[in-house]
């Protein structure tokens, strides 16, 4: 069977044609022929040869327009994956700017707030006790950031 995926289409079909019109004569000659003295002995042969060809012939031609059935669905499915692969790339972009964005606007935060908590330990350095304003700076660098 896949040595026929060799073949051009047009190959198979204008077999599939010749087959049913081949079983066709031999089945109208078949009824036909008893008319004529010399052959009408191989009345029966050509019915049966004639309706075996057209059955063939029917079951081939079946089989083709179910293959390229097959074969226009999987470029529709192909052409559709094609669609959503450049729309998925496109969401890919964005998405992956804006976890830039969040991760150069976490950083920025971060470093602010070792910036605060710096110029904070250095007034209360000397007392020795925690102040109010490190404590909300140590609380605020653990919130989540805004979305």
């Amino acid at each position: 069977m896949f040595i026929l995926h060799f073949l051009p289409d047009t190959v198979i079909v204008w077999f599939c044609n010749i087959l049913l019109l081949t079983g066709f004569v031999l089945t109208v000659a078949g009824f036909f022929v008893h008319r004529i003295p010399v052959i009408s002995q191989y009345q029966l042969p050509f019915r049966v040869l004639g309706i075996a060809l057209l059955t063939l012939g029917v079951y081939f031609r079946g089989g083709v327009a179910a293959e390229t059935d097959w074969r226009e669905r999987v470029a529709t499915v192909e052409a559709k994956l094609k669609a959503a692969e450049e729309i998925s790339q496109k969401e890919n972009t964005q998405i992956e700017t804006r976890v830039i964005q969040k991760t150069e606007y976490i950083t920025r935060r971060g470093q602010d707030i070792v910036q605060y908590v710096d110029r904070e330990v250095t007034k209360y350095d000397a007392t020795c006790s925690i102040p109010r304003e490190f404590i909300q700076a140590h609380n605020r660098s653990a919130e989540a950031p805004p979305r």
